[in-house]
């Protein structure tokens, strides 16, 4: 019988994260910030729970693997409401989203944040009103760095 790809290393770190089609989003900040409420919206656009609160990364051959605790499998806190349940699995990292960190820049550069030694695309915050549609569209369709401007195919 042959088994699965090798776990190298594994963390848990207090974040949320989401899958789109996929593809898992990590999202990061200090309490309060708006993890779980972005979580809540991405997954209302069509996103699916990896975890809230605590979630435990496994570094697997080049991939970062997002799941939850078993404790908290399958629950997200709705600030006001309580805990929920929805349907939850463990997704590769494919974007990271600080909501602890300002993004000053209107069309900023392309950033990256390494994670478990393996680079990904970062996103600053904070939470905004189109914040979790932005990242739908990014997840889907990816961005035009803007240090390259457009090409006339993209005007």
């Amino acid at each position: 019988m042959e088994n699965g790809p090798e776990v190298i290393r594994t963390e848990t770190i207090h974040a949320s994260a989401v899958a789109l089609d996929g593809r898992g989003v990590l999202i990061l900040g200090p309490s309060g910030a708006g993890k779980s409420s972005l979580a809540l919206q991405l997954i209302g656009q069509g996103a699916q729970l990896v975890g809230d609160d605590w979630i435990v990364l496994d570094r697997v051959g080049g991939d970062v693997v997002a799941s939850a605790p078993a404790a908290l499998d399958g629950l997200i806190e709705a600030r006001g409401i309580g805990l929920l349940r929805a349907p939850a699995r463990p997704a590769p990292l494919r974007l990271v989203v600080d909501l602890g960190r300002i993004e000053q820049a209107r069309l900023p550069p392309i950033r990256h944040t390494t994670v478990m030694d393996i680079s990904l695309p970062l996103a600053l915050g904070p939470l905004t009103a189109h914040l979790s549609s932005a990242i739908c569209l990014l997840l889907r369709g990816g961005r035009i760095d803007p240090e390259e401007g457009l090409s006339p195919e993209t005007r």
